[in-house]
């Protein structure tokens, strides 16, 4: 091949390879599962695909993400006077102007949000959209947010080149509430931490079990203290559970109003020690481990089973996390659940406590039932991992 011909072949080669931007904001800033989605995503991208260049773009730079293993990941955040000190304008529209400078070619929006006016650019932009769970039940939302959430998600779908779905039923839902082509939508599950993969150490699970005060046999929840998220139906089974045999409950997650009813009706039923809230927990509340997550894999694997009767979810990570760290999961029948569980659950109606008392009662019990779901539950998690996750992702990419 002669020079001319190999500095072609160079630069057609160099022309493939892809800038792309992320809002990444949540990856900053947010502990719960928009931030775990967006940290997941990014991280597996740039490790799978290490030939692109990823660009987070954040109005906070936080301890949270870190990103200096990583070559090819460059922050973008604000840099003016102006965008110093407007944040929120930066990031749903100023940004505009950073990608432009640091030739981007696709902008990904991964909660529900692009940058206004970013479809009279020549960056192709695509969205993830989680859920629509404001629009499903209204009455747990006030109406300013609704609004706000219903302008933002509406003009991403409209104006986005491409939406991912984190599942079919947000697909669903999205040709349901929006009226989007299912041509648009691309489903794309999300995977977990890595570190849900992985066996934790007997030594690293004394640590942790030392340090949260945690029980030698519990049953655990992990999540928002939310009304949707049905914490008390999990107390109304603990109560029938407790009259064969007393394993606590200890709690990941925090909440208000809903926290305090659940608070309310153990003290009326005298098993306040029957629940563990480790965000109470002022010597483990503020540490790295419980902010950043990292000592939860210790936790879930140390757990009789996980609980998540959730009345309806776009995914439902912890139950994912749970069947990687093998550990039974019992969750609803209702909305993503079946997807995130598969064989690898058992499902309930989300109110029946009955049900779910007979089911905790079994998973105690019956060792064969919980030997067999450890198993389907784990080879059910491998169609989750982030190299097929991320790369469903960048397929999506490469169709833009």
């Amino acid at each position: 091949m002669n020079f001319n011909k190999k500095v072609s072949a160079f630069l057609y080669f160099r022309n493939l390879q892809m800038n792309i931007a992320f809002d990444a904001k949540r990856a900053f800033t947010n502990g719960t599962g928009l931030g775990h989605y967006s940290r997941t995503l990014i991280r597996s991208l740039a490790t799978f695909f290490p030939g692109e260049n990823y660009f987070p773009c954040t109005p906070l730079i936080t301890e949270r993400f870190d990103i200096s293993a990583f070559q090819n990941m460059h922050i973008i955040s604000p840099t003016t006077f102006t965008t110093r000190n407007f944040r929120k304008l930066w990031r749903s529209s100023l940004v505009k102007t950073d990608l432009l400078k640091n030739n981007i070619d696709i902008y990904h929006g991964l909660s529900h949000e692009i940058p206004k006016g970013i479809d009279t650019t020549n960056i192709k932009s695509i969205v993830t959209i989680h859920d629509l769970i404001f629009e499903r039940f209204p009455n747990q939302y006030n109406i300013i947010d609704r609004k706000i959430y219903r302008y933002k998600f509406q003009y991403a779908c409209k104006h986005a080149n491409k939406i991912i779905a984190i599942s079919e039923q947000t697909k669903n839902d999205l040709v349901e509430f929006y009226e989007v082509p299912e041509t648009k939508i691309t489903v794309c599950y999300q995977s977990c931490d890595e570190r849900f993969f992985k066996s934790v150490s007997d030594q690293e699970k004394e640590r942790v079990k030392k340090l949260y005060g945690l029980p030698d046999r519990f049953f655990l929840y992990t999540g928002s203290l939310i009304e949707r998220k049905n914490l008390l139906v999990i107390c109304k089974a603990l109560e029938i559970v407790k009259k064969k045999i007393q394993i606590p409950l200890v709690v990941i997650g925090d909440g208000g109003v809903y926290k305090q009813q659940v608070k309310n009706f153990l003290r009326e039923k005298n098993m306040e020690s029957l629940v563990l809230f480790l965000s109470e927990l002022e010597a483990t509340a503020h540490l790295p481990g419980y902010t950043m997550a990292t000592d939860f894999p210790a936790i879930y694997q140390q757990a009789v089973c996980m609980i998540y009767p959730s009345i309806f979810e776009g995914f439902g990570i912890p139950v994912l996390e749970a069947l990687c760290s093998k550990i039974p999961v019992i969750t609803s029948n209702i909305s993503s659940l079946p997807e995130a569980g598969g064989d690898g659950a058992l499902y309930i109606s989300p109110n029946d406590f009955t049900a779910l008392a007979n089911y905790m009662e079994q998973i105690i019990s019956d060792s064969d039932l919980r030997n067999s779901l450890i198993a389907k539950g784990w080879t059910h998690a491998q169609n989750f991992t982030r190299e097929k996750c991320a790369t469903a992702v960048m397929n999506a990419y490469k169709k833009l």
